[in-house]
């Protein structure tokens, strides 16, 4: 858990922040189209480095790569503070973002590696829950430090104090990942050894890699991994930043990301409930994130019928106006609920599938690059098409994956498929004595 931790409070400063700076719309400027397209060359380069980043991280270790990481997230908000004194030149701001996806990519293999084969398989949905709320807790705070530094102001960008606190708590966040524990140091509660396969080399890797495209597990999962973020582009912009002023944005998001915390945590009771097959489980939830987000989306059209083009920027709402607000805010905060349901389901499946660390590093960097690759259409589609269509192909998305999800489902087991060892013999799972190693160690807890 300790580990799980460490790497929640690397993305509550790192993620955490830069999801701060987008959260505001158009990366707190009034103009979304340098955000736009720093958006779009940073998820381009994500969609590539993602898919690598799981062999850089087996082949390199996780301290030094998230490390690394890290401090590309400080300069893509630095890049923001460049554009607040240089608006017409957005050439840095796009080469930072695209930068940004390289250190991105690498550093989300290494936590979903850590998040999903460091538990054990009846608490994965609770480390993944505890990950998402330290993370989150990174987009509440982003989303104080804009409300307070912007309070009694009526600029239409972000002060540069913003920025500057965001790139020092970067920083900070990429330090923090070399207090770490290389993989093979780790051991989970119930004694077992998180790393089972210690050999790796870089022709190894590139094979593997080459295998996830004919894995019919990750074909499976594609649909779900491209739409998993497609949707923040929309929220982002049209909820937020077309409708609320600068001020009300950043109290928004304090909430927006607030709430995933709440549905994560909601979520991981269902997913660890022990009296279920792991299938019903995930059929259950599955059902639940459906319904939750077709809602949604069915309220978004609403807002969208009533204001097609967001508000004029004079009269663009404020918090204080509860009676005017009070909905349109509601609706946002169900957003951030509905993406902790969303993100917490795709990994816990993609948990289910092994609990060989290698794989599930190369499996959440799949999961993170065609992520990716989602998100750089929808960052790019937001500069050419209009909010109609923007919000019609969302739903789309979300109906289209659930057929390819279900099928991933069906195919869980109650127990993953074990890791080989370096001779390239499997390991046996001996279901008996994993059962008292567990209840041994819970007891211990419980003392």
């Amino acid at each position: 858990m300790t580990q799980v931790v460490l790497v929640g409070f690397v993305c509550f400063l790192c993620p955490g922040m830069f999801n701060a700076v987008n959260g505001l719309g158009a990366g707190g400027q009034m103009d979304a189209t340098a955000g736009n397209n720093a958006n779009t060359a940073l998820y381009s380069t994500f969609v590539v480095f993602g898919v690598l980043g799981g062999a850089v991280v087996n082949l390199c270790g996780v301290r030094y790569t998230i490390f690394c990481s890290g401090f590309m997230y400080a300069l893509y908000s630095a890049s923001y503070l460049f554009l607040n004194h240089h608006p017409s030149n957005a050439s840095f701001t796009i080469a930072a973002g695209a930068l940004l996806g390289v250190g991105a990519g690498i550093l989300w293999a290494a936590q979903g590696m850590i998040m999903v084969s460091y538990p054990r398989e009846d608490e994965k949905a609770k480390y993944i829950a505890v990950f998402w709320i330290i993370f989150n807790l990174g987009g509440m705070l982003g989303g104080i430090l804009p409300f307070a530094i912007n309070y009694n102001t009526t600029q239409t960008q972000n002060a540069d104090g913003v920025y500057i606190g965001f790139v020092v708590l970067e920083c900070i966040g990429a330090c923090l990942g070399l207090a770490l524990a290389p993989p093979n140091k780790v051991t989970r509660s119930d004694g077992s050894s998180v790393v089972l396969v210690k050999y790796t080399n870089v022709g190894r890797e590139g094979i593997e890699i080459v295998k996830l495209f004919l894995n019919p597990m990750m074909l499976g999962l594609l649909p779900m991994c491209f739409t998993s973020n497609f949707f923040y582009t929309y929220q982002f912009n049209h909820l937020n930043a077309s409708l609320f002023n600068m001020r009300t944005r950043g109290f928004n998001n304090i909430f927006y990301w607030g709430f995933q915390m709440l549905g994560a945590y909601a979520i991981s009771l269902l997913l660890d409930a022990k009296r279920l097959s792991r299938r019903r489980r995930g059929f259950i939830a599955f059902s639940i994130v459906f319904v939750f987000f077709n809602a949604l989306w069915g309220g978004t059209l609403g807002v969208y019928l009533k204001h097609p083009a967001g508000l004029p920027e004079a009269d663009r709402m404020d918090f204080k106006e509860s009676k005017r607000a009070s909905g349109y805010i509601i609706l946002y905060l169900l957003c951030g609920i509905g993406d902790a349901l969303y993100q917490s389901l795709a990994y816990w499946i993609i948990g289910a599938l092994t609990n060989d660390n290698q794989k599930l590093s190369r499996y959440a960097g799949f999961y993170k690059g065609m992520q990716s690759f989602g998100a750089a259409i929808a960052w790019q589609l937001d500069v050419k098409v209009i909010p109609r269509n923007q919000l019609i192909a969302n739903w789309v998305l979300i109906v289209g994956s659930a057929p390819f999800m279900l099928y991933v489902i069906w195919s869980i087991k109650d127990h993953s498929e074990e890791a080989k060892a370096a001779d390239g013999s499997e390991i046996e799972y001996d279901e008996k004595a994993v059962a008292a190693a567990t209840t041994a160690a819970d007891a211990s807890h419980a003392a």
